[in-house]
């Protein structure tokens, strides 16, 4: 009993410190496949009581085909065009946690929109970690290659210091994805103009 209700006291603390967490810009998650985006940034989401969307479910609802099916079909240019009118559309909408496509960070003017309308969260991981969470997944069109591992260290090593001007980096790796996701938040926590606690 008494442990039961100090859970129950721990989580209405945790439950009163969720209300006075308001967030004031859009969290976007950026980072390589593999990151933990959706994860932690749904984890997030919950945490903060916001919405979590996902960029690249928002393409596949819009084109009523899957990213490889788009990327198949009409290939990997038009994908980009449809990513980053889908990213303007959901930066204008209220405050919440989105996911990108790991590409997404990538384009000039994705970035330029979500430096001036969001805040950026780069989740950092090395490519044994990466390379441990896509391996066994047939849904990464870019890894439709002879030497996929190969072609994810390429892939790393090009984006990595693109993704390094995220207003924000946070490792992902050790620890589960809650565990991440309050490191995502004390993160956001530094940046007032876009996490406001009482706290």
């Amino acid at each position: 009993m008494k442990v039961g209700a100090e859970v129950r006291r721990r989580g209405n603390r945790e439950d009163a410190r969720q209300v006075v967490a308001r967030l004031k810009k859009t969290v976007v998650m950026v980072g390589m496949m593999g990151a933990g985006k959706t994860a932690v940034g749904s984890a997030l989401a919950r945490g903060l009581n916001v919405p979590f969307l996902d960029s690249d479910e928002e393409i596949e609802r819009a084109a009523n085909r899957t990213i490889a099916e788009i990327f198949a079909r009409d290939g990997e240019p038009f994908f980009r065009e449809k990513e980053s009118q889908v990213l303007a559309r959901l930066l204008r909408g209220s405050p919440c946690v989105l996911s990108t496509g790991g590409g997404a960070f990538m384009a000039e003017g994705n970035r330029r929109m979500i430096r001036e309308q969001g805040v950026s969260v780069w989740l950092k991981a090395d490519l044994d970690v990466l390379w441990h969470r896509v391996r066994h997944k047939a849904t990464r069109p870019l890894l439709r290659t002879p030497n996929p591992r190969e072609t994810l260290r390429a892939l790393l090593e090009a984006r990595d210091p693109v993704y390094a001007q995220a207003d924000l980096a946070v490792e992902s790796g050790e620890g589960t994805v809650e565990q991440m996701a309050v490191r995502v938040r004390e993160a956001l926590a530094t940046r007032p103009d876009v996490l406001e606690t009482d706290e």
